[in-house]
Protein backbone atom coordinates (compact mmCIF):
# COMPACT_ATOMS: atom_id res chain seq x y z
CA UNK A 1 0.00 0.00 0.00
CA UNK A 2 1.32 3.50 -0.76
CA UNK A 3 1.93 5.62 2.32
CA UNK A 4 -0.66 8.27 3.09
CA UNK A 5 1.89 11.02 2.51
CA UNK A 6 2.80 9.84 -0.96
CA UNK A 7 1.92 12.23 -3.79
CA UNK A 8 -1.04 11.01 -5.87
CA UNK A 9 -0.34 9.95 -9.48
CA UNK A 10 -0.79 12.51 -12.28
CA UNK A 11 -4.29 12.41 -13.77
CA UNK A 12 -5.03 12.12 -17.50
CA UNK A 13 -4.24 15.55 -19.00
CA UNK A 14 -7.06 17.96 -19.78
CA UNK A 15 -7.52 18.73 -23.47
CA UNK A 16 -8.38 22.37 -22.72
CA UNK A 17 -5.95 24.22 -20.41
CA UNK A 18 -7.19 25.65 -17.12
CA UNK A 19 -5.95 27.78 -14.24
CA UNK A 20 -5.67 26.86 -10.57
CA UNK A 21 -7.29 29.97 -9.09
CA UNK A 22 -5.90 29.48 -5.56
CA UNK A 23 -2.75 27.67 -4.50
CA UNK A 24 0.04 27.90 -1.92
CA UNK A 25 3.24 26.88 -3.74
CA UNK A 26 5.27 28.00 -0.73
CA UNK A 27 3.70 25.20 1.37
CA UNK A 28 4.23 22.44 -1.23
CA UNK A 29 7.20 20.11 -1.59
CA UNK A 30 9.61 20.46 -4.52
CA UNK A 31 10.61 23.62 -6.35
CA UNK A 32 8.22 26.10 -7.93
CA UNK A 33 9.61 25.13 -11.34
CA UNK A 34 8.89 21.44 -10.73
CA UNK A 35 5.37 22.18 -9.52
CA UNK A 36 4.59 24.39 -12.52
CA UNK A 37 6.04 21.85 -15.00
CA UNK A 38 4.02 19.00 -13.47
CA UNK A 39 0.86 21.13 -13.59
CA UNK A 40 1.47 22.21 -17.21
CA UNK A 41 1.97 18.58 -18.26
CA UNK A 42 -1.72 17.86 -17.40
CA UNK A 43 -3.11 21.13 -18.80
CA UNK A 44 -2.92 23.38 -15.74
CA UNK A 45 -1.01 26.22 -17.35
CA UNK A 46 -1.66 29.08 -14.92
CA UNK A 47 -1.74 29.34 -11.12
CA UNK A 48 -2.74 32.08 -8.73
CA UNK A 49 -0.30 32.09 -5.80
CA UNK A 50 -2.03 33.38 -2.68
CA UNK A 51 -0.46 35.33 0.18
CA UNK A 52 -1.62 34.81 3.78
CA UNK A 53 0.75 37.07 5.72
CA UNK A 54 3.34 39.76 5.01
CA UNK A 55 6.20 37.34 4.36
CA UNK A 56 4.08 35.04 2.18
CA UNK A 57 2.65 37.97 0.26
CA UNK A 58 6.15 39.27 -0.53
CA UNK A 59 7.08 35.77 -1.70
CA UNK A 60 3.94 35.57 -3.89
CA UNK A 61 4.78 38.88 -5.56
CA UNK A 62 8.41 37.83 -6.16
CA UNK A 63 7.38 34.43 -7.55
CA UNK A 64 4.79 35.96 -9.90
CA UNK A 65 7.40 38.44 -11.15
CA UNK A 66 9.74 35.53 -11.95
CA UNK A 67 7.23 33.21 -13.67
CA UNK A 68 4.78 34.05 -16.46
CA UNK A 69 2.49 31.19 -15.38
CA UNK A 70 2.07 32.64 -11.88
CA UNK A 71 -0.14 35.52 -10.77
CA UNK A 72 -0.05 36.74 -7.17
CA UNK A 73 -2.53 37.84 -4.55
CA UNK A 74 -1.48 39.50 -1.31
CA UNK A 75 -3.20 39.73 2.06
CA UNK A 76 -3.33 39.04 5.74
CA UNK A 77 -5.38 35.86 6.19
CA UNK A 78 -8.40 36.36 8.48
CA UNK A 79 -6.63 34.36 11.19
CA UNK A 80 -3.42 36.37 10.76
CA UNK A 81 -4.98 39.72 11.75
CA UNK A 82 -5.89 38.65 15.33
CA UNK A 83 -2.47 37.02 15.73
CA UNK A 84 -0.77 40.30 14.86
CA UNK A 85 -2.94 42.24 17.32
CA UNK A 86 -3.23 39.74 20.19
CA UNK A 87 -0.11 37.63 19.66
CA UNK A 88 0.15 33.90 19.08
CA UNK A 89 1.54 32.23 22.22
CA UNK A 90 0.88 28.72 20.88
CA UNK A 91 2.82 29.44 17.70
CA UNK A 92 0.06 27.85 15.63
CA UNK A 93 0.91 29.78 12.47
CA UNK A 94 4.02 29.27 10.36
CA UNK A 95 5.86 32.13 12.09
CA UNK A 96 5.79 30.38 15.46
CA UNK A 97 5.02 32.08 18.76
CA UNK A 98 4.51 35.86 18.63
CA UNK A 99 3.86 38.60 21.13
CA UNK A 100 0.91 40.94 20.87
CA UNK A 101 1.57 43.92 18.59
CA UNK A 102 -1.70 45.79 19.10
CA UNK A 103 -3.58 47.72 16.44
CA UNK A 104 -0.41 49.64 15.45
CA UNK A 105 1.22 46.41 14.29
CA UNK A 106 -1.88 45.58 12.24
CA UNK A 107 -1.73 49.03 10.61
CA UNK A 108 1.93 48.44 9.67
CA UNK A 109 1.18 45.03 8.18
CA UNK A 110 -1.77 46.41 6.21
CA UNK A 111 0.44 49.22 4.87
CA UNK A 112 2.89 46.64 3.51
CA UNK A 113 0.06 44.64 1.88
CA UNK A 114 -1.16 47.91 0.34
CA UNK A 115 2.31 48.56 -1.10
CA UNK A 116 2.45 45.06 -2.60
CA UNK A 117 -1.11 45.31 -3.95
CA UNK A 118 0.02 48.11 -6.29
CA UNK A 119 2.50 45.84 -8.11
CA UNK A 120 1.46 44.81 -11.65
CA UNK A 121 2.03 41.06 -11.13
CA UNK A 122 -0.27 41.15 -8.11
CA UNK A 123 -3.74 40.49 -9.55
CA UNK A 124 -5.71 40.24 -6.33
CA UNK A 125 -6.06 41.19 -2.69
CA UNK A 126 -6.66 38.07 -0.63
CA UNK A 127 -7.17 35.75 0.95
CA UNK A 128 -9.07 37.98 3.32
CA UNK A 129 -12.47 37.67 4.94
CA UNK A 130 -13.75 36.09 8.13
CA UNK A 131 -13.06 32.82 9.93
CA UNK A 132 -15.38 32.11 12.83
CA UNK A 133 -14.04 28.57 13.06
CA UNK A 134 -10.56 29.37 14.31
CA UNK A 135 -10.92 32.86 15.74
CA UNK A 136 -12.90 33.42 18.91
CA UNK A 137 -14.92 36.50 19.89
CA UNK A 138 -11.78 38.39 21.08
CA UNK A 139 -10.25 38.25 17.60
CA UNK A 140 -13.36 39.21 15.65
CA UNK A 141 -12.76 42.96 15.74
CA UNK A 142 -9.24 42.65 14.34
CA UNK A 143 -10.47 40.24 11.68
CA UNK A 144 -13.30 42.53 10.62
CA UNK A 145 -11.12 45.64 10.56
CA UNK A 146 -8.58 43.82 8.41
CA UNK A 147 -11.29 42.57 6.03
CA UNK A 148 -12.72 46.06 5.54
CA UNK A 149 -9.21 47.44 4.89
CA UNK A 150 -8.56 44.76 2.25
CA UNK A 151 -11.87 45.54 0.49
CA UNK A 152 -10.89 49.20 0.31
CA UNK A 153 -7.43 48.28 -1.05
CA UNK A 154 -8.84 45.99 -3.75
CA UNK A 155 -11.14 48.75 -4.96
CA UNK A 156 -8.48 51.45 -4.88
CA UNK A 157 -5.95 49.34 -6.80
CA UNK A 158 -8.56 47.83 -9.16
CA UNK A 159 -7.66 44.28 -8.11
CA UNK A 160 -9.79 41.18 -7.49
CA UNK A 161 -10.87 40.49 -3.90
CA UNK A 162 -10.26 36.90 -2.79
CA UNK A 163 -12.44 35.85 0.13
CA UNK A 164 -11.85 33.25 2.82
CA UNK A 165 -15.24 32.53 4.41
CA UNK A 166 -15.30 29.87 7.10
CA UNK A 167 -18.47 29.50 9.15
CA UNK A 168 -19.12 33.20 8.50
CA UNK A 169 -21.39 33.42 5.44
CA UNK A 170 -23.89 35.99 6.75
CA UNK A 171 -21.21 38.31 8.16
CA UNK A 172 -19.06 38.14 5.02
CA UNK A 173 -22.03 38.98 2.78
CA UNK A 174 -23.11 41.77 5.14
CA UNK A 175 -19.65 43.43 5.18
CA UNK A 176 -19.36 43.19 1.39
CA UNK A 177 -22.71 44.95 1.14
CA UNK A 178 -21.78 47.61 3.72
CA UNK A 179 -18.41 48.39 2.15
CA UNK A 180 -19.46 47.84 -1.47
CA UNK A 181 -17.73 44.86 -3.08
CA UNK A 182 -14.98 45.37 -5.66
CA UNK A 183 -15.91 44.84 -9.29
CA UNK A 184 -14.32 41.36 -9.19
CA UNK A 185 -14.89 39.31 -6.03
CA UNK A 186 -13.99 35.64 -5.65
CA UNK A 187 -15.26 33.29 -2.95
CA UNK A 188 -12.25 30.97 -2.62
CA UNK A 189 -13.01 27.37 -1.63
CA UNK A 190 -16.70 28.15 -1.92
CA UNK A 191 -18.36 26.65 1.15
CA UNK A 192 -21.95 27.88 0.97
CA UNK A 193 -25.06 26.06 -0.14
CA UNK A 194 -27.27 26.50 -3.21
CA UNK A 195 -29.25 29.35 -1.63
CA UNK A 196 -26.03 31.29 -0.99
CA UNK A 197 -24.85 30.50 -4.54
CA UNK A 198 -27.95 32.27 -5.82
CA UNK A 199 -27.12 35.33 -3.66
CA UNK A 200 -23.55 35.32 -4.99
CA UNK A 201 -24.79 34.92 -8.56
CA UNK A 202 -27.07 37.95 -8.25
CA UNK A 203 -24.16 40.00 -6.91
CA UNK A 204 -21.83 38.73 -9.67
CA UNK A 205 -19.40 37.08 -7.24
CA UNK A 206 -17.19 34.31 -8.60
CA UNK A 207 -17.39 30.94 -6.82
CA UNK A 208 -14.22 28.86 -6.80
CA UNK A 209 -14.65 25.14 -6.09
CA UNK A 210 -11.91 23.05 -4.51
CA UNK A 211 -11.25 19.33 -4.04
CA UNK A 212 -13.64 19.14 -1.10
CA UNK A 213 -16.55 19.24 -3.57
CA UNK A 214 -15.63 15.59 -4.27
CA UNK A 215 -16.00 14.50 -0.64
CA UNK A 216 -18.92 12.19 0.25
CA UNK A 217 -20.42 14.64 2.74
CA UNK A 218 -20.22 17.60 0.32
CA UNK A 219 -23.65 17.35 -1.30
CA UNK A 220 -24.46 21.01 -0.40
CA UNK A 221 -21.37 22.10 -2.41
CA UNK A 222 -22.43 19.99 -5.38
CA UNK A 223 -25.93 21.50 -5.12
CA UNK A 224 -24.36 24.98 -5.14
CA UNK A 225 -22.20 24.11 -8.15
CA UNK A 226 -25.29 22.86 -9.97
CA UNK A 227 -27.00 26.27 -9.72
CA UNK A 228 -23.99 28.61 -10.03
CA UNK A 229 -23.91 30.44 -13.41
CA UNK A 230 -21.24 28.84 -15.60
CA UNK A 231 -19.57 32.24 -16.20
CA UNK A 232 -18.95 32.65 -12.42
CA UNK A 233 -17.40 29.23 -11.74
CA UNK A 234 -13.66 28.78 -11.00
CA UNK A 235 -11.59 25.80 -9.85
CA UNK A 236 -8.75 25.67 -7.32
CA UNK A 237 -6.61 23.31 -5.30
CA UNK A 238 -5.91 25.37 -2.15
CA UNK A 239 -2.90 23.04 -2.22
CA UNK A 240 -1.40 21.48 -0.19
CA UNK A 241 -4.86 21.24 1.44
CA UNK A 242 -8.22 19.77 0.29
CA UNK A 243 -6.89 17.00 -1.95
CA UNK A 244 -9.79 15.61 -4.02
CA UNK A 245 -11.16 12.09 -3.63
CA UNK A 246 -9.90 9.41 -3.98
CA UNK A 247 -6.64 10.96 -2.70
CA UNK A 248 -8.00 12.75 0.38
CA UNK A 249 -5.35 12.95 3.10
CA UNK A 250 -2.46 12.97 0.63
CA UNK A 251 -0.61 16.15 -0.45
CA UNK A 252 -2.44 18.34 -2.96
CA UNK A 253 -0.78 20.31 -5.77
CA UNK A 254 -1.92 22.16 -8.92
CA UNK A 255 -1.40 19.06 -11.13
CA UNK A 256 -4.45 17.47 -9.46
CA UNK A 257 -6.86 20.13 -10.81
CA UNK A 258 -8.10 17.76 -13.59
CA UNK A 259 -9.54 15.42 -10.92
CA UNK A 260 -11.72 18.23 -9.58
CA UNK A 261 -12.60 19.58 -13.05
CA UNK A 262 -13.92 16.12 -14.05
CA UNK A 263 -15.96 15.81 -10.85
CA UNK A 264 -17.38 19.30 -11.47
CA UNK A 265 -18.24 18.46 -15.09
CA UNK A 266 -20.15 15.40 -13.88
CA UNK A 267 -22.17 17.52 -11.43
CA UNK A 268 -22.97 20.05 -14.16
CA UNK A 269 -23.71 17.38 -16.75
CA UNK A 270 -21.38 19.03 -19.24
CA UNK A 271 -18.39 17.85 -21.25
CA UNK A 272 -15.10 18.43 -19.41
CA UNK A 273 -13.77 20.45 -22.38
CA UNK A 274 -16.73 22.83 -22.16
CA UNK A 275 -16.20 23.32 -18.44
CA UNK A 276 -12.41 23.74 -18.78
CA UNK A 277 -12.84 26.36 -21.52
CA UNK A 278 -15.30 28.31 -19.38
CA UNK A 279 -13.11 28.09 -16.26
CA UNK A 280 -10.08 29.30 -18.19
CA UNK A 281 -11.92 32.37 -19.48
CA UNK A 282 -13.55 33.05 -16.09
CA UNK A 283 -10.24 32.95 -14.20
CA UNK A 284 -8.58 35.33 -16.66
CA UNK A 285 -11.54 37.69 -16.33
CA UNK A 286 -11.72 37.44 -12.53
CA UNK A 287 -8.00 38.22 -12.10
CA UNK A 288 -7.71 40.52 -15.12
CA UNK A 289 -4.77 38.79 -16.83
Amino acid sequence: MPSHAEAPPPPTPLREPVADSHTHLDMQSGTVEEGLAKAASVGVTTVVQVGCDVKGSRWAAETAAAHDAVHATVALHPNEAPRIVHGDPDGWSRQGARTAGGSGALDEALAEIDRLAALPQVRGVGETGLDHFRTGPDGKDAQERSFRAHIEMAKRHGKALVIHDRDAHADVLRILKEEGAPERTVFHCYSGDAAMAEICARAGYYMSFAGNMTFKNAQPLRDALAVAPLELVLVETDAPFLTPAPYRGRPNAPYLIPVTVRAMAAVRGVDEDVLATAISANTARAFDY
